[in-house]
């Protein structure tokens, strides 16, 4: 769909976090802003409404400020909970850094960043207090500890100690939440990226970085009412875009309690729209075929989205009726997903289009606090990740003959730098100011975006030829009964001189079980060999590996790649 006149929506616009939540709840007051439940088995979840977040906001930053905590850098590390909210709002709204922290990352990792980050205080979940707890001797700098779920361990508050003591203080007369200007040139965050390459850096982001980009963000594309929250939030795709930018528009959040409860819990909560990564979307993509192909419905069900795809070429939409033994199981409403944080198959775009659900790709980097461009819900171009935000400037460094390059950024939504080390800042930019993102791509006359793969999985062979994996694992995808693939350069343990493009696969079993598929090794070796024939002969794959298990993946949901055994004998 293209209309080149499509107008930006109607956003938000706000200063600071503090005046965030202050405006949502004088124009949202009795609206639920999160719902969220303690407990998976609980029967009913917890409501909290605009003004009570609000408060709730307010009486612990007011606490947070008696306890010493305005301007010092403070660790959040756990999973996502309303109290994770309280604290990363009302810490940024006190004008602390804070640093989210993965709670995946194993105890010595969390007590490395504290130490980098300079951290005096944690605030912990219950799936890290263990963590904490065992590296308090490795980290000598943390004297404040608080719960924000889960045990107390030895010392440490809970946050509901916090926000009760903080509403006795402001009704008092203290006033030290509102009495400081906050400076949102400053660093806010220090946001540690996950990385599937190696080592993270700290990310510099202030509050103006991670404001314009939502404010300015939101001007492309419109939100529904309400949402899930899947993603960790220590991410700044969770964090900024799930709950600055959604939370500022008054959208209704819900806290999944985890990822085996978000199928029952997107039927029960019937979200509009969800944000998510690819591989959340392509698991809801493969159980609505698994799901067809069970019940001997997978012919009928392609049929229906011909003959709707058709129908609406001629102005009739009956998607809702037509597929919604499909939709029901997503909640019966949803309408829309953002997502991003990697390559999305535009044909899995196109299958939930088809049926109802408008996905919307686009494209982030941490360092641009996240959000650098998407597609809008009624102006999409294929196989691109959109255009730019408002204010973004994006161009392509040394663009080849194909007019592609690495892409870089400049606005006000790019990073301040890495913390502590600014050889890694100097060479993240160029001279002109551009932030180099390390992604390999180009852009179109009208100014879309269209990414390639990552410089840093660029494949260079000897004769000069370069190859992008990511292009070569899109064909791959779309091969049925594949559940994930990874194509590199593979060094023979025999010949070190030898290397050939390998496409290392993960079955789907179960396809593969239901279509009575014996030989996979064969089956994958045949489709590679259609995929060769319609390729370059220097991007063809040379050899097809089947792998028993997922690869290993960050929290992000994302490949490590530099995990992979790339031994090829």
């Amino acid at each position: 769909m293209a209309k080149k006149s499509y107008p930006l929506y109607e956003t938000t616009v706000f200063e600071n976090f503090r005046v965030l939540t202050e405006n949502a709840a004088a124009k949202f007051p009795d609206k639920i802003a999160v719902s969220y439940r303690k407990n998976p088995k609980d029967k009913e979840p917890i409501n909290v409404t605009y003004t009570q977040m609000k408060e709730d906001i307010r009486h612990f930053g007011t606490k947070a400020v008696q306890m010493g905590l305005r301007e010092k850098h403070v660790a959040i590390v756990g999973e996502a909970t309303y109290n994770w909210v309280v604290a990363f709002f009302g810490l940024m709204s006190i004008g602390a850094v804070t640093v989210p922290i993965d709670k995946e990352l194993p105890a010595p990792e969390i007590a490395d960043i504290l130490r980098v980050s300079e951290s005096c205080a944690v605030f912990y979940g219950k799936t890290a207090a263990e963590k904490v707890d065992e590296e308090r001797a490795n980290t000598p700098a943390v004297t404040t500890f608080v719960a924000m779920t889960g045990d107390i361990i030895d010392g440490a508050v809970s946050i509901e100690s916090m926000i009760e003591e903080g509403k006795k203080l402001y009704e008092a007369g203290d006033n030290s939440f509102y009495d400081y200007e906050i400076d949102t040139e400053k660093c806010a965050s220090i946001v540690f990226t996950s990385g599937t390459t190696g080592k993270g850096k700290g990310v510099m982001l202030s509050q103006k970085n991670i404001v314009s980009d939502m404010t300015q963000g939101m001007y492309n594309f419109a939100i529904t009412p309400k949402t899930m929250m899947v993603l960790p939030p220590h991410h700044t795709f969770g964090s900024t875009v799930n709950l600055v930018g959604h939370l500022a528009q008054g959208c209704t959040v819900y806290i999944s309690s985890g990822l085996l409860q978000i199928l029952n819990e997107m039927k029960e909560q019937q979200p509009s729209h969800l944000v998510l990564v690819p591989l959340f979307v392509e698991t809801f993509y493969k159980r609505i075929w698994t799901t067809a192909e069970k019940q001997g419905k997978a012919k009928l069900l392609r049929t229906l989205m011909k003959v709707s795809n058709g129908l609406r070429k001629v102005g009739i939409d009956l998607r809702k009726q037509l597929f919604k033994s499909v939709t029901s199981a997503f909640g019966g409403k949803l309408e829309m997903i953002i997502c991003g944080g990697a390559a999305l198959n535009q044909d899995i775009i196109d299958t939930f289009e088809s049926m109802g659900i408008t996905i919307l790709n686009g494209y982030g980097i941490t360092e641009c606090a996240p959000l650098i461009s998407c597609n809008r819900n009624k102006l999409q171009k294929k196989g691109s990740v959109g255009t730019p935000i408002i204010g973004e400037q994006v161009k392509i460094l040394d663009p080849d003959e194909n007019g592609e390059g690495e892409i870089c950024v400049k606005g006000p939504n790019v990073m301040l730098g890495y913390y502590k080390n600014e050889e890694a800042t100097k060479a993240a930019f160029d001279d002109e100011g551009y932030f180099k993102t390390g992604d390999y791509g180009k852009l179109d006359d009208e100014g879309w975006i269209y990414i390639t793969g990552r410089l840093k999985n660029l494949i260079i062979f000897s004769n000069g030829k370069n190859v992008y994996p990511e292009e070569i694992e899109t064909e791959i995808s779309r091969i049925e009964g594949v559940s994930e693939a990874v194509v590199y350069a593979g060094e023979s343990k025999k010949d070190p001189t030898k290397e050939v493009i390998v496409a290392e696969i993960f079955p789907d079993a179960e396809m593969m079980e239901r279509r009575g598929i014996t030989d996979v090794q064969k089956y994958f070796d045949d489709e590679i060999t259609k995929i060769n024939e319609r390729s370059v002969d220097y991007k063809a794959v040379g050899l097809v590996k089947i792998r028993n298990e997922e690869f290993p993946k960050n929290t992000s949901k994302k490949i490590k790649r530099f995990e992979i055994d790339k031994s090829i004998d």
